[in-house]
């Protein structure tokens, strides 16, 4: 079975197809600025890349671009788009009503819809690539859709609600859903195969880290809290989200800025976070770079993040009564040494230790730094939601 697993934003889509039968990506790729002057498709396959300049008024055409170049020229890895068995979506927010992934039907997808507004960059921009992926593919593929927040569905009341007046939760369904899911199931997944032990024996807390960053606790293979709110801007500092601040921070914003409703939004989630702090980049690689050049802000910004993160880590081994496993994933996460090491400094009354020379490796795939004698594992695990999807995806295809 060949799954195409599609990943829409709101100007973008990014795409692998793989092969299930021994999950072999063939090819990879990410159409951008789609309605937007000055689209291109980037494509990767068979050892090559290839980019156009293609106009794409929207994501049906860049959907038809896709399947041009998987099927046609130096990139072509199917002869045809029959061969390609069901397509996979990611979608960020399922709210209360997903559970689990589904197959797509048109009551789902306007479902999708109706619950934008708790994401509604990313919703809306997954809606659009549904109706695309039918129209282009037709109604005989199946279509699946993986939803960021179900991993969190099984978090207890005690974490997920918030202390406003419980009506908001049942006329509103104002509470914390989390994002990321996709990523921490699949990387507490692979760390407890590592570790060569039943997840239900394992309390872990996973470190999704990168231009969005969340922080989970999973506890028996399940999540019991995780640092991502009702929407993707609370928890830790990102690139320019704010995460978590005093309630009473946004309206004295607002009356000194006087701005209001969307232009708010916008300020926490786009003008904040390591961007604002620093004045530098939301690019953890500028931040860092700008810090040791002697940037106070920037150094500031690193040290912020380092911080934030400790105290979820420390606070998530008190929820669960104990830590067994750390794990660091996203593009920080992966490649920053020196935010995993800050993390991890004088957290020895955990039982976790760095090794630095260990610290210092790049893997594809897992990286086991602990330090001697840490009671806890410290692992770096390269995280794959695409593939967690296209499994998703071929499970209940073969269920249908």
């Amino acid at each position: 079975m060949k799954v195409l697993v599609i990943n829409c934003g709101s100007s973008s889509l990014k795409y692998q197809l793989i092969d299930m039968e021994g999950e072999r990506v063939l090819c990879k790729g990410l159409c951008e600025r789609i309605g937007i002057e000055g689209s291109k498709i980037t494509h990767k396959a068979n050892g090559g890349e290839w980019e156009q300049e293609v106009p794409f008024p929207t994501h049906t055409e860049a959907f038809m671009k896709v399947v041009e170049m998987m099927t046609s020229g130096e990139g072509a890895v199917v002869k045809d788009k029959s061969e390609i068995s069901a397509i996979g979506h990611r979608v960020v927010q399922g709210a209360e009503f997903f559970t689990k992934s589904e197959i797509v039907t048109d009551a789902i997808i306007d479902k999708i819809e109706e619950i934008a507004p708790l994401a509604p960059v990313h919703n809306m921009a997954h809606v659009q690539g549904l109706r695309s992926a039918k129209a282009v593919f037709g109604a005989s593929v199946p279509n699946v859709v993986v939803f960021d927040t179900t991993f969190h569905q099984t978090m207890p009341p005690k974490a997920y609600m918030y202390g406003v007046p419980y009506e908001m939760y049942e006329k509103y369904s104002i509470r914390r859903y989390g994002a990321h899911g996709t990523s921490h199931r699949y990387v507490s997944m692979a760390a407890a195969q590592y570790l060569g032990k039943d997840a239900k024996d394992i309390k872990m807390v996973t470190c999704h880290l990168g231009n969005g960053s969340s922080i989970t606790a999973v506890d028996g293979g399940k999540c019991v809290d995780t640092s991502m709110g009702l929407t993707p801007l609370a928890g830790v500092l990102m690139g320019t989200r704010c995460g978590d601040i005093d309630p009473s921070v946004v309206t004295y914003m607002e009356q000194k800025l006087g701005f209001h409703g969307q232009e708010m939004a916008d300020y926490l989630n786009k003008k904040s976070g390591l961007l604002g702090i620093s004045g530098v980049s939301s690019d953890m690689r500028d931040v860092t770079s700008a810090a040791d050049a002697g940037n106070e802000r920037a150094k500031l910004a690193t040290e912020m993040l380092a911080y934030q993160i400790k105290k979820y880590v420390g606070s998530y081994a008190a929820a669960m009564g104990g830590l067994d496993c750390l794990v660091f994933t996203g593009g920080i996460g992966e490649n920053d040494n020196r935010v995993r090491a800050s993390v991890c400094e004088n957290m020895g009354f955990l039982g976790i230790s760095v090794d630095p020379a260990k610290n210092q490796q790049r893997t594809s795939d897992i990286l086991d730094i602990s330090g001697k004698g840490s009671r806890v594992k410290v692992l770096v695990v390269c995280t794959n939601e695409e593939l967690m999807i296209a499994r998703d995806t071929k499970a209940l295809v073969e269920a249908m």
